[in-house]
């Protein structure tokens, strides 16, 4: 499947989808979908997620969406941060991938791209240093002439 749409340039529009009990695991599969997603370059077009794990697939709100904006045209693709959220074995979640095809979209599984875990701290310093290098001072006195 082309990562461009014809006629020009551009994102492939996904989902990223989870299912979990707690919103912690909820809002860690959401990252770690993201996360793959945007190594990508696909953009996120939308994030669904069902909180009852022992609900059959096809009976998740959740899952119904993501199917129906597949078929609509509206994403092309679901990611899924781990298999488990989606099937109980390989051959349940290649039939889903083959369900998704006939759709016209298609689904990944993101268990493999573990995003880099950080802190908020690590974040506001990895930032500080992208800053500091592109030539971007954001801190007042950080830079004075001739210190070099």
């Amino acid at each position: 499947m082309p990562n461009n749409p014809p006629g020009g340039l551009g994102h492939v529009p996904v989902a990223v989808y989870s299912c979990a009990t707690t919103s912690t695991a909820l809002g860690e599969s959401e990252e770690r979908g993201r996360y793959y997603a945007d190594a990508r370059h696909w953009q996120v077009a939308g994030v669904w997620s069902d909180p009852d794990p022992g609900l059959p697939l096809m009976e998740r709100p959740g899952w119904q969406a993501v199917t129906a904006a597949v078929s609509a045209g509206m994403i092309r693709g679901v990611v899924v941060s781990d298999r488990t959220h989606i099937a109980t074995d390989a051959a349940q979640f290649a039939a889903l991938g083959i369900l998704l095809r006939d759709r016209g979209g298609f689904l990944a599984d993101a268990s493999s791209g573990n995003p880099t875990r950080r802190t908020p701290g690590q974040a506001r310093r990895r930032r500080g240093i992208a800053d500091a290098a592109s030539g971007w001072f954001t801190q007042t006195g950080a830079y004075e002439e001739g210190a070099l």
